[in-house]
């Protein structure tokens, strides 16, 4: 009898614990919220984010989950709604994906598409058509994904010599 009353008492307190995690592990999947660190500028449509620490996550939505916020390392600051559009990568992978688009020294790498760690869709910035012209998608960069941390992202490597 103490032994079956011992097991349903673990039993409970294990399906307990297991039904108040969920919620949280489901709402970081849900927003898809990410931080990151730039080492330089990096242009987004319609504006520049300066070398820092961001958030990127997706507008608590059910009918669009194309819309991605970024906001300043302590939440404080809205710096952009973008709207985008789904993209498929071949597989899903437990890495961050980042593509920036190759551009001259001169200017900010420009953000084009994004994918969270363990998800096949991301979402592809929309440039207007005269600037995504000037892009090359040849610049492409994965990050390995780890729980709560900032992911140092190098743009852009100095030129030596």
């Amino acid at each position: 009898m103490r032994i079956s009353k011992t097991m349903f008492l673990a039993l409970a307190l294990l399906f307990g614990t297991g039904a108040a995690l969920a919620p949280k592990a489901q709402a970081s999947l849900w927003n898809q919220a990410i931080k990151f660190t730039f080492n330089q500028p990096v242009a987004i449509p319609g504006a520049v984010l300066p070398a820092g620490t961001y958030w990127f996550r997706l507008l608590n939505s059910t009918s669009d989950r194309n819309i991605v916020q970024i906001y300043s390392e302590n939440w404080s600051q809205l710096y952009a709604t973008e709207q985008t559009n789904a993209v498929l990568r071949r597989a899903s992978t437990g890495k961050i994906e980042l593509q920036f688009a190759k551009r001259p020294h001169d200017r900010p790498q420009a953000l084009l598409e994004w994918y969270y760690p363990g998800m096949r869709y991301g979402h592809e910035f929309i440039y207007p058509a005269s600037r995504e012209a000037l892009f090359s998608r040849s610049a492409k960069l994965e990050l390995l994904s780890s729980p709560n941390g900032s992911r140092k992202v190098v743009v852009a490597e100095p030129a030596v010599g």
